[in-house]
């Protein structure tokens, strides 16, 4: 495997995936340009003529291919993931890539209600749950979603290989189970609970954690000895067991908050619904529901009930708290997803092949990943205080230190004072009252940051002191 060494510290990519080595080069070459320029067009990220030519060439390149572009990094990751001691936490969610302007490119699916043309982005980030840290991607699937008519029976649906609803099984299957004496828990929202998708955890043994819609018929129990009732119905009528305060991710129009819950929880056999739309035995599933609901809601906000379903098991208050924080860190891929669109303006790429397209999509999202653990490491109090140059070379702390302390020596600086600096470059007060800074501001100052540091190194000018 290779190991390009970046300004954000080290991103991998596969040795001999391209069969042939200085086809690698280039590769890590546009890698290192895509660092250093995140929030920018192509052209401006590599702004050399020749190295944008060759950037266009290598992506039309039949053997660079999406999953070749991945395959050193998820491998990397999942070595990360391996050594993990503690739980790994594996968060899916599917996100819309809009490339509605690229008409050349027949291959796009229908987004947004049918209103736009692109791909269905499906990630699955490992998250280190001691660290607190993303490891990488352990897969990422590129669906180009098909219109079909109403009329498509159940039997034809189910059998389709394009079904959008296969992007769930088809994900845990391509991450694989965890090795022996390690705990690698598949954490989704709502949008996973097809019984296909829970079948798949049972019959292939992996843990999981998913918010379920509240529609199926279940019965209370493993026995399956009493009555048949609807899931949702069931879940208001267990006892709570303790209150304690949750994270609430920042949604439409709402921001990040915290809210006081109740907890409930309770073995469940969920049954297969009666019309079989999925590839499964039809098979009640023995499970355990943990629910999560708030006595008291905010003015403003609407009430907040999660029914989290699990096969890990849960016996006690202790562990159904501990499945509930495992699906707080969900969250957390939607902070990827704007790393993707936001900071690394994912959408914006210009090509007219889906040959060219997609390696370049893998490649940005690799990317994003170092964006995010950037920001988050400045946010989190058992990382904020670390040296900058843990996550950033050593020529950004220097330069971004002479901008902020014009006329001393340069000086160290931590992970959360390098980010506050660079938020401060890009506009924002760095005030008690002000919101932490968000993507634009962030990658606002990063460009700036940039373009001083091109400009110190094209007129030959070295920064001395600490670093």
């Amino acid at each position: 495997m290779a190991t390009l060494e970046t300004d954000f510290g080290q991103t991998h990519f596969g040795g001999c995936y391209l069969g042939h080595q200085a086809r690698n080069r280039c590769l890590v070459k546009i890698a290192n340009a895509l660092h250093r320029h995140p929030g920018d067009t192509l052209p401006y990220k590599l702004h050399a003529p020749k190295d944008y030519k060759a950037m266009v060439r290598l992506m039309n390149r039949p053997e660079t291919t999406h999953a070749a572009v991945l395959t050193g990094h998820v491998q990397r990751t999942q070595e990360l993931m391996r050594q993990s001691e503690g739980p790994v936490l594996i968060l899916h969610d599917t996100t819309e890539l809009d490339y509605s302007g690229l008409r050349s490119i027949a291959e796009l699916g229908s987004i947004g209600g049918n209103l736009g043309r692109g791909y269905l982005c499906h990630n699955s980030l490992a998250y280190d749950l001691q660290q607190q840290r993303v490891l990488g991607l352990a897969h990422q699937i590129l669906h180009p979603r098909k219109l079909v008519g109403r009329k498509e029976g159940a039997k034809r649906k189910r059998e389709r290989p394009s079904r959008e609803s296969r992007l769930w099984p088809n994900a845990v299957t391509a991450v694989g189970p965890a090795p022996s004496g390690r705990l690698w828990v598949h954490v989704a929202d709502r949008g996973s609970d097809t019984f296909e998708h829970l079948a798949k955890h049972v019959h292939e043994g992996s843990a999981f954690v998913l918010r379920s819609l509240g529609r199926r018929k279940m019965q209370p129990g493993h026995e399956g000895l009493r009555k048949a009732r609807p899931l949702r119905a069931y879940a208001r009528s267990l006892p709570v067991q303790g209150q304690q305060s949750v994270a609430i991710g920042a949604r439409a129009k709402q921001a990040k908050a915290e809210a006081t819950v109740g907890i409930a929880f309770g073995e469940v056999l969920i049954h297969p619904p009666h019309v079989r739309r999925g590839e499964y035995q039809k098979k009640p599933l023995p499970l355990w529901l943990v629910v999560v609901r708030q006595p008291q809601v905010p003015k403003g906000r609407k009430a907040l009930e999660w029914l989290l379903l699990t096969n890990v098991p849960v016996t006690t208050a202790a562990e159904a708290w501990e499945r509930v924080r495992w699906y707080e860190c969900r969250w957390v891929i939607e902070e990827y997803h704007k790393a993707q669109k936001t900071g690394c303006t994912i959408e914006r790429l210009q090509f007219s092949s889906a040959q060219a397209l997609q390696p370049m999509i893998a490649l940005l999202s690799v990317v994003a990943v170092t964006l995010l653990n950037l920001r988050d490491a400045s946010r989190d109090e058992t990382t904020a205080r670390r040296p900058a140059t843990e996550y950033v070379h050593r020529r950004y702390v220097e330069v971004l230190s002479a901008w902020r302390y014009p006329g001393r020596p340069p000086q160290a600086m931590t992970v959360r004072e390098f980010y506050l600096t660079l938020a401060r470059l890009g506009g924002h007060q760095n005030r008690k009252s002000d919101h932490p800074p968000g993507w634009v501001v962030l990658w606002r100052g990063w460009t700036d940051l940039q373009r001083m540091l091109d400009g110190a190194e094209a007129v030959g000018f070295e920064i001395r002191g600490q670093t």
